[in-house]
């Protein structure tokens, strides 16, 4: 099943390559996928580059989709993003209505889509999320770890 999102992963993972060489911004990449498989819109962190908590990857591309759309509701859209999602973008899943997640790396430190909190699925929310994690998981798991083991050599 992971196989037939590996394309998908594999443009978000571009994406987070191309902005790991610029800045000090954790590298992640998202797109957002309409129901052919087409992205419609990407993002990748720009915390540090805006000075803005909320410029994670998944909310830049959620607001590139909304922005291109004209509608707030991504109801027919499917998530790609190389990290699992963190509580807010977790929560701006949620009321953008997007209906599935697939990500590569588990974040055991913050993630809310099953390995800390699973809050994509928790129904009190509204209509559970369909998530599906790990997918290309070393790939998108590398950058990571090489960002970080720089920060601590610094």
């Amino acid at each position: 099943m992971n196989t037939q999102w590996e394309a998908a992963m594999r443009a978000a993972l571009a994406i987070q390559a191309a902005e790991s060489l610029r800045g000090d911004d954790v590298p992640v990449g998202a797109v957002l996928l309409d129901a052919n498989g087409e992205v419609i819109a990407s993002g990748h962190n720009e915390k540090e580059r805006h000075s803005d908590p909320t410029a994670h990857a998944e909310i830049v591309a959620i607001r590139a989709a909304a922005a291109a759309r004209g509608d707030w509701r991504l109801d027919d859209l499917t998530l790609v993003v190389t990290l699992e999602p963190c509580v807010m973008c977790a929560a701006a899943i949620v009321a953008a209505r997007i209906p599935r997640v697939v990500f590569g790396a588990w974040d055991e430190r913050v993630g809310a889509a099953g390995s800390l909190y699973d809050l994509l699925r928790d129904p009190r929310l509204g209509k559970p999320v369909e998530v599906i994690g790990g997918v290309l998981e070393v790939d998108c798991s590398s950058e990571l770890k090489a960002f970080f083991a720089s920060k601590r050599q610094n």
